[in-house]
């Protein structure tokens, strides 16, 4: 994996997403040239047309990457991904004629988007029938060698196992005698130069998936194969890094402290993070306050009761703060306590069911990133009762409390709609694994993400 702004980008992804964003602008290029012969004029240097050339291949990229075109599924299945590609042409031609409008001049001729839609069309979904096996083949998959043979190595095949996996694991040794979960693991007594056998696999990295490493580490094995310029890793940062959470079943304080992450860089990325918040919950209020207006008169007529929703919630450092959106359940809902939605939840409204889908209740919330309680990305913040539940059940629950709640966030666009304890822990492992590694560069992966996620309602309840 290739890592940017400390989060993790497969490389098969990275590839893909590169080869595509040069095939779109070839395809702008070659739209620009069939429309010049067709109207027969010249067609001019190739320099003249940067401009609309990299608006109109980033609009489409950046669409893309906002419905899921380089998610797991889509890279696994052609049908997904044409549907995925469709989407994202649809939109980036909206995206486009809002650029033509804000910035006339600076854009192709509609008549000459068309030719590059259809060719971007065609070029993207030949290069995926193409590259698509390729970058699926063993081949490209980095090599892994596990030291150990328990339940971790065992979790490590399950993961390499899966379509997805960017990695193949070539052997497993047992580094102890005792009760075995990996069958074929070779015993390190039958290795007689640990470091050879490793350079003999072809491995790339060595992973350690022991059970207890007290007393355990082979300190002068690992430090042989170190030198011979093969990664090594431990298990936690290595689940971090092929799933992007933080594995909870192996997390200790000590791999938190002397691990990367909470660096003081963040004072920066906070600081961009403000700025960005203030003029975009700005501008969206000014934008969608008609639409808020519109929806609070519906919630009104739609049942009795107020048309907004408050609600205490826990913030940045455990601090409390009034939480308003448009009202989606009943107002009696939460007469004996407040509880976890439920599916089909005969609580919420006809309306509520709608605006809960679209996420138009979330609207409202704009006014409390303005004012600096909430940002547009975070851990989803939770109410006082469910909070001190959770602290309690679940380890380091705490911890993610160490950056701004938001309207959407890691966990949200990775895992879909939990209400029991269990989904919590899930979602805690997402949550931490942000704030430990939050940047600018992830705050917009995951504003681009979360448009795949209120298109196709992944994780509304």
């Amino acid at each position: 994996m290739i890592r940017l702004f400390k989060h993790y980008i497969p490389h098969a992804v990275l590839l893909l997403g590169l080869v595509d964003l040069l095939l779109l602008v070839a395809a702008g290029e070659l739209g620009w040239i069939l429309r010049a012969s067709q109207a027969g004029i010249d067609t001019g240097p190739v320099r003249e047309r940067v401009v609309p050339l990299a608006g109109f291949a980033i609009t489409v990229w950046v669409a893309m990457i906002s419905v899921g075109v380089y998610g797991n599924e889509a890279l696994r299945s052609m049908r997904y991904a044409c549907a995925r590609l469709l989407v994202a042409i649809s939109l980036s031609i909206i995206g486009l004629s809002l650029l033509d409008f804000l910035l006339p001049g600076l854009t192709f001729w509609r008549s000459t988007l068309l030719f590059a839609m259809v060719l971007s069309a065609l070029f993207l979904m030949l290069n995926r029938l193409l590259l698509g096996s390729f970058l699926g083949a063993s081949a490209f998959r980095r090599r892994i060698l596990v030291l150990g043979a328990g339940a971790r190595a065992q979790r490590l095949r399950k993961l390499g196992e899966r379509p997805e996996s960017g990695f193949a694991i070539v052997s497993y040794i047992a580094m102890a005698e005792g009760e075995r979960e990996v069958e074929e693991a070779i015993s390190r007594t039958a290795i007689h130069d640990l470091g050879r056998f490793v350079e003999n696999l072809g491995a790339s990295e060595v992973v350690l998936a022991l059970e207890e490493r007290r007393n355990a580490l082979p300190l002068k094995d690992l430090l042989r194969i170190k030198t011979m310029g093969v990664y090594v890793n431990d298990f936690s940062s290595f689940m971090e890094r092929e799933t992007g959470r933080v594995d909870l079943d192996t997390l200790n304080p000590s791999w938190l402290i002397f691990s990367d992450g909470f660096s003081s860089g963040r004072m920066i990325s906070s600081a961009f993070k403000r700025v960005f918040d203030i003029a975009a919950s700005s501008l969206l209020l000014l934008l969608t306050f008609p639409v808020i207006l519109l929806f609070a008169a519906l919630v009104k007529i739609d049942s009795r009761g107020p048309a907004f929703f408050r609600q205490t919630r826990v913030g940045l450092y455990g601090q409390h703060f009034d939480l308003v959106k448009l009202r989606s359940m009943r107002t009696d809902a939460e007469k004996d306590g407040a509880k976890w939605a439920e599916r089909n939840d005969s609580r919420i409204t006809r309306v509520g069911r709608f605006i809960r889908k679209t996420r138009i209740d979330e609207l409202p919330q704009v006014w409390t990133v303005l004012t600096g309680r909430m940002s547009f990305v975070g851990p989803r913040p939770e109410v006082p009762k469910f909070v001190a539940d959770l602290e309690d059940q679940l380890p380091y629950y705490a911890e993610r409390h160490m950056v701004k709640p938001g309207i959407t966030g890691w966990a949200q666009i990775n895992y879909p709609y939990g209400a029991s304890i269990e989904d919590s822990r899930h979602k805690l492992e997402y949550d931490l694994y942000y704030a430990k590694n939050y940047t600018p560069f992830l705050d917009l992966l995951i504003l681009l993400q979360t448009l795949r996620v209120v298109l196709w309602h992944e994780g509304a309840r």
